[in-house]
């Protein structure tokens, strides 16, 4: 007979115990690690960049910084498949803006007609708390919400295809999601 699970023992823990033991060079982990986020990182480069020689590029690219950059993973500061993902958001945002045409580059920075000596910068720069905002925001989600989030937004599932892993009907993960999302919103941008 198999041994029982051990209670609180998810998937997510053998992700971040594997990516843990890429950091010490072992490659058996990364494997492991691989075959865990393959389709998730697939699935958000697909999304990002355009091509599919660029997408098995970019891919690659992502998995060379998992084992590379692997000692920098802080189990205390999110779950590996976050990690995982940031990284390859990160690296597929970076290639698309390289690829962009030398004409697009070159045009002029503000459009036609826009007031002068109006400094728009301060505005565009992002909350840098918002990201600590969000990490405690997670934790006030159901596990059904933050599992079918992570599914639908990072994983790049559809609600059925959400509905489908999670065991759940498509309707209560679409709920379970939209409820998640309107309680980040308002836990990050009160007032929004």
């Amino acid at each position: 007979m198999a041994d029982a699970p051990e209670l609180g023992h998810t998937p997510r823990d053998d992700l971040a115990a594997a990516l843990e033991r890429v950091a010490d060079g072992d490659a058996d982990a990364f494997a492991e690690v691989y075959r865990g986020a393959a389709g998730r990182v697939h699935g958000l480069v697909q999304r990002i960049v355009v091509g599919r020689a660029l997408f098995e590029e970019v891919t690659q690219e992502v998995f060379l910084d998992v084992w590379s950059q692997a000692a920098s993973f802080d189990r205390g500061r999110g779950n590996a498949t976050t990690w995982i993902l940031t990284l390859a958001r990160r690296r597929a945002i970076d290639r698309t803006r390289s690829h962009v045409s030398p004409v697009d580059r070159s045009a002029p920075w503000a459009p036609a007609g826009s007031v002068d000596g109006y400094d728009a910068v301060p505005e565009d720069v992002p909350d840098h708390d918002e990201p600590r905002r969000l990490s405690g925001s997670l934790g006030t989600l159901t596990p059904l919400q933050r599992e079918a989030i992570d599914l639908a937004y990072f994983g790049g599932l559809t609600y059925e295809e959400t509905a489908r892993r999670l065991d759940a009907a498509a309707g209560t993960v679409r709920s379970r999601i939209r409820e998640g999302i309107i309680r980040l919103r308002s836990d990050v941008s009160p007032g929004v």
